[in-house]
């Protein structure tokens, strides 16, 4: 059952945009928040398997900004952080009082950063089949194993890298 303060929360005014730093609106604040969080789990990754998460591909390198862990980050973004949004504002988990405004830009309280946090972590112990190799395994462990593989890769022990799909 929704709360009532969450179902004007995210009532659209009209056309929804993606604003960042800062974001406009409570929806853009959890989509930053989740990849944030999404972001620093590939970054440890990427550190735990013995690759610079700071020398990427795609994205291009700046001081301080995890380029790898930004290219890695792709094709986990739908299945970790953007559905943990979708499930907490359909489940009613996060309100109006979760965030508050400062300037022009929202912010989340302490209480909404954990519940943000309590849902990620939920999803992210989520057992899936792994794609390419048939067994089950957690979000978590997918994160690492997707790394691994982008590793193996770069040292030419497979012939590609396929992405993380679910479907």
């Amino acid at each position: 059952m929704l709360r009532p303060e969450a179902r004007t929360t995210f009532a659209a005014a009209g056309p929804l945009q993606r604003t960042r730093r800062p974001p406009l609106d409570p929806l853009n604040c959890l989509l930053s928040y989740c990849y944030a969080l999404l972001s620093k789990d590939l970054t440890a990754t990427c550190y735990s398997v013995g690759l610079d998460p700071y020398i990427g591909l795609y994205h291009h390198p700046r001081f301080g900004r995890p380029a790898l862990a930004l290219d890695l980050m792709e094709e986990f973004r739908p299945l970790l952080a953007e559905s943990v949004v979708i499930a907490l504002i359909n489940n009613g988990e996060i309100a109006e009082s979760d965030f508050v405004r400062r300037g022009i830009g929202v912010a989340l309280t302490d209480a909404g950063r954990r519940t943000v946090l309590r849902a990620y972590e939920r999803r992210l112990s989520t057992e899936i089949r792994h794609p390419e190799f048939g067994y089950t395994i957690s979000y978590r462990r997918a994160l690492e194993v997707q790394v691994r593989l982008f590793a193996a890769y770069l040292l030419g022990e497979v012939p590609a890298y396929v992405p993380f799909r679910t479907r």
